[in-house]
């Protein structure tokens, strides 16, 4: 069994705590109640209380992470309060993009009003934004949200969360969308599913990638960034 690759993960998530306001808060928790577990035999009263505030405190930062998981996934968005994030919002009309001569499906947006290229891709679970273009755009890093982990060409790397205030391509829009600032993509930028599984419909016909909104409207054709 090859431990070198535990390490490392481990060593990673250790790294990734100074950077997070939740994994800070959990681990002040768990001091708190290891502290109130040493106090037992000498102040039971004052053991039990720090042991009851640090499972409080474990209980809220566990509440926090399922919000920020549940955003990513549309089936809980009516179920799950926003706690003042941005409702997240894909609408718009049917729009066509065609395939790219590397045999990729590529969309030229508006990142906040700024341009910006996306390739489209299925199997990513989120929408990811280059540092470069996180940096024109003006996005920040969510604070005191959870790092997400995501694997690069050059190993495991930690993302942050942002949201999007309006990435507009063809004639669809995304509003207070979730996505990550993703070190390590280069000049690369991702559709991923937390925001085609807002849509109606996702499908490909005769080497076309057609993208449906739940309120279609007139069909607008995409353009690639390598149609220039």
């Amino acid at each position: 069994m090859e431990f070198a690759p535990i390490w490392d993960q481990v060593a990673e998530s250790i790294r990734e705590v100074p950077r997070s306001g939740l994994l800070m808060a959990a681990m002040a928790a768990m001091l708190f109640g290891l502290i109130g577990t040493m106090l037992m035999s000498r102040v039971p009263l004052l053991g039990r209380a720090m042991r009851t505030v640090s499972t409080i405190g474990l209980m809220g930062v566990l509440l926090l992470v399922v919000l920020q998981l549940s955003r990513l996934d549309p089936r809980f968005s009516m179920a799950v309060p926003e706690l003042g994030l941005p409702q997240q919002v894909v609408e718009g009309g049917e729009t066509r993009v065609p395939l790219a001569a590397d045999g990729h499906y590529w969309i030229r947006a508006k990142l906040n009003g700024h341009d910006a290229s996306f390739l489209v891709d299925t199997g990513a679970t989120l929408t990811a934004i280059s540092t470069d273009t996180a940096k024109m755009a003006g996005l920040e890093a969510r604070a005191g949200s959870l790092p997400i982990r995501m694997q690069t060409a050059n190993g495991p790397v930690a993302a942050e969360m942002t949201a999007i205030d309006e990435l507009r391509f063809g004639n669809v829009a995304a509003r207070g969308l979730d996505a990550i600032i993703a070190p390590g993509l280069g000049t690369t930028n991702v559709i991923g599913m937390n925001l085609l599984s807002r849509l109606a419909s996702v499908r490909i016909e005769q080497g076309v990638l057609i993208l449906v909104p739940n309120n279609p409207q007139p069909v607008v054709e995409a353009t690639s960034p390598n149609d220039r």
